[in-house]
């Protein structure tokens, strides 16, 4: 049966010991090393499987205590990842069919079994068990990936902007973690009839779908308040009270920044809600922006500073999460930190919008690669203006 680290284990679930004799002497003629047990009923199998894991089930159809089908859905329901080859009579050949179709791996009828029969039907169901669970977790992942894909496409929209809309968005999002589900960063960009671009970025307090879903509430809630018209401290309550509605726990908070900006003065708002600040690139330049902040939405604050400034020509205005300055950098794997994140756009700050946000995402990752790689989500959103 090719090598193994240990020898087979084969449980023969069987009530006749004339017949489990058999079994065992059929084992023996193999020649390969098999750990042999037995039960005489499905009660005593069900004690064994508390003790031992087989590689392989041997399940007679007719016991004191099961019979049938009945028989291989009871033994599969104590352990359904476990092989199972049943063994039929000469005259019941038809419940092995039916016990295929059943969920078993395969069949022997007893008196046309010999020892290289024997050892190829286990062998035969264990590789099929394997292929089958294989199987299953493939498309349970694949349906997990799809899930992300409608939760991610729910974090991260694509902006709606007016034909001509005055202003640029980059956005670029990167997961620290490829195999998990998505963490709960989000962000939206939308522009109102009046001209004025609004930008908000935000992250819930977590990883996994529960912060993910609250992610998408919030998102979907402050595009659904800003075209109907809040504006500043009025939709940050409403967005409080979406998060202290839905959150699954009442620990659960978020921290969130919105801007509104006016593209032909450069005028804009912001009110920040225990978010990071923002850094402001342009002409080779790179400083950091850091409003007055009210509290992290879900801590019991009611009203959040709003904060007055002005964008210049040419100036790209990047709103980011807090995974872009918190994963490890450097010899001892020190937290990169805001100063350590300003001096490293200040180095990438001769190039281009869109080439400065996907070079900085860049530059982190790669410093933070050596300590284990990011320990947060990243999310950035650039905002430029532009001529009409």
């Amino acid at each position: 049966m090719g090598p193994r680290d240990r020898p087979l284990s084969l449980l023969l679930v069987e009530d006749d010991r004339g017949d489990a004799l058999l079994v065992e002497e059929l084992i023996a003629d193999t020649g390969v090393e098999i750990d042999f047990h037995w039960s005489p009923t499905l009660a005593q199998a069900a004690t064994t499987l508390e003790t031992l894991r087989p590689d392989c089930v041997l399940l007679d159809l007719h016991l004191p205590d099961a019979g049938g089908v009945d028989a291989l859905d009871r033994l599969g329901a104590l352990e359904p990842s476990l092989p199972i080859v049943v063994l039929t009579g000469l005259n019941d050949e038809h419940f092995g069919v039916a016990a295929l179709a059943s969920g078993a791996q395969d069949y022997l009828v007893k008196g046309r079994v010999d020892a290289e029969t024997l050892r190829r039907a286990v062998l035969y169901a264990i590789e099929r068990k394997r292929a089958e669970v294989t199987a299953v977790d493939l498309h349970a992942s694949r349906l997990r990936a799809q899930e992300n894909a409608r939760l991610e496409r729910g974090l991260l929209p694509s902006p709606l902007l007016l034909e001509s809309s005055g202003v640029e968005i980059v956005t670029e999002s990167l997961p620290s973690r490829r195999d998990a589900l998505i963490g709960g960063d989000f962000y939206d960009v939308v522009q109102t009839s009046d001209r004025t671009v609004h930008v908000m970025i935000g992250d819930v307090a977590g990883h996994g779908p529960d912060e993910a879903a609250l992610g998408v509430a919030l998102r979907i809630g402050w595009r659904a308040l800003t075209f109907a018209g809040l504006r500043g401290n009025e939709r940050m309550c409403q967005l409080d009270r979406i998060l202290t509605t839905e959150r699954p726990s009442r620990g659960t908070f978020a921290t969130l920044l919105s801007v509104a900006l006016e593209p032909d003065s450069g005028n804009f708002t912001a009110v920040r809600a225990g978010h990071p600040g923002m850094l402001i690139h342009s002409g080779g330049t790179v400083r950091w922006l850091e409003p007055t902040a009210g509290a992290a939405l879900g801590l019991g604050a009611r009203e959040w500073p709003v904060n007055r400034l002005q964008l210049q020509p040419g100036e790209g205005l990047m709103l980011l999460t807090d995974g872009l300055f918190e994963g490890p950098t450097g010899a001892g794997g020190e937290r990169l930190g805001e100063a350590g994140l300003l001096a490293t756009a200040r180095a990438l700050a001769n190039l281009p919008g869109g080439e400065f946000v996907k070079a900085l995402i860049g530059e982190i990752e790669t410093r933070a690669a050596p300590h284990g790689g990011l320990t947060d989500d990243i999310a950035v959103i650039r905002v430029e203006r532009t001529s009409r």
